[in-house]
């Protein structure tokens, strides 16, 4: 897979599409591969930076967070070319706060037809009632479906559960095979 036209990196998009938010403070930004031992620096560098959080409710909730969307990353990202230079499993991360909430951003690289699938599933997500979202939890971990690459949507349903506010998504197309799919999850303050 191949990134096509001329690209000024994810990072930049993302930080693009924030300039017109009211969120302008920005936690923490990284774009890169993401591994084990990413995420464990990604993760401790939040919780120095959110230390001053008054709610440790919130601040469990933002963390978790993170590392939901970061292991979504690290076991679905696709990799991808960009002129010339293999990209395994890129992705991205931004936390950004205001008075009343946190945002965490994620992003990565998903086939076209993963995509329309993903969405389907988190406009499902949306429309359900705490209740609900609950058994399907339940449900998933009993009996649900593994993706070959061993996701059954716990990730999702459970930052949707924690945080109580809608998931917002979108994807952007690189090529025919591929899309940007950008995550974001808001946590209240």
């Amino acid at each position: 897979m191949s990134f096509t036209g001329e690209s000024k990196g994810f990072i930049n998009y993302i930080y693009d599409r924030y300039t017109n938010l009211r969120i302008k403070d920005i936690t923490l930004v990284f774009e890169g591969q993401i591994t084990h031992q990413v995420m464990k620096a990604l993760t401790g560098l939040a919780e120095e930076q959110l230390d001053e959080v008054e709610d440790d409710k919130v601040l469990r909730r933002v963390y978790h967070v993170m590392v939901e969307s970061l292991q979504n990353i690290n076991r679905h990202a696709e990799a991808y070319e960009h002129r010339g230079h293999p990209y395994p499993g890129v992705g991205l991360v931004l936390v950004a706060k205001n008075k009343e909430r946190f945002q965490v951003t994620t992003g990565n690289i998903v086939e076209n037809g993963h995509a329309e699938e993903i969405a389907l599933f988190l406009g499902k997500l949306n429309n359900m009632h705490q209740d609900d979202l609950d058994d399907l939890y339940k449900k998933q971990l009993r009996e649900g479906i593994v993706s070959p690459k061993g996701g059954a949507g716990l990730g999702f349903i459970d930052i949707l559960r924690k945080t109580g506010n809608p998931l917002d998504y979108s994807f952007v197309k690189i090529d025919k095979e591929t899309s940007f799919f950008i995550f974001t999850s808001t946590i209240s303050r």
